[in-house]
């Protein structure tokens, strides 16, 4: 019951959902509430489970859809992850599983990170995920291997 028949690259966590009047839904703990279950959603709750159940990223320190003005406008990034003092580490841009993972996608990610100033920057379709490691002093972009895990995530300080 995902939407559109997508398998994703992504670990099953056995996410809960349920069909609401306007059609499926799926429960978002990050939020703590139900939300429509478009292709979109599959993906970010997937990656959100990973994010805690594999990465041993904390739930309460994870902003799902979090609120950001850029150029006057309100926008929402998808997954933003914070260190234990409330700062960000990590910025996530969630695509449905058939969309491409192309030059605009990476640039809206790196529009987002002109307000949140993360280190890690991920894009991902569900089936594919590109994780870069940013240093902002260098004007630098590093594509990694794998995704960190929280530890990681908050050991490496510029």
């Amino acid at each position: 019951m995902n939407g559109d028949g997508a398998t994703l690259d992504l670990p099953d966590h056995g996410l809960k959902t349920k069909h609401g009047p306007d059609g499926p839904l799926v429960f978002d703990p990050a939020r703590r509430k139900w939300v429509a279950l478009t292709p979109e959603e599959w993906v970010r709750q997937h990656f959100l489970a990973h994010l805690v159940y594999d990465l041993g990223c904390p739930l309460a320190l994870i902003g799902v859809e979090q609120s950001l003005r850029l150029n006057g406008r309100a926008k929402r990034a998808d997954i933003v992850v914070h260190d234990r003092e409330g700062s960000p580490l990590l910025l996530v841009e969630c695509k449905a599983p058939g969309v491409r993972l192309d030059r605009s996608v990476f640039e809206q990610a790196a529009r987002y990170n002109v307000v949140f100033h993360v280190r890690y920057l991920i894009v991902t379709n569900g089936r594919t995920h590109y994780c870069c490691l940013v240093d902002h002093e260098q004007g630098a972009v590093t594509f990694l291997p794998r995704l960190p895990d929280y530890a990681t995530m908050g050991s490496a300080r510029a």
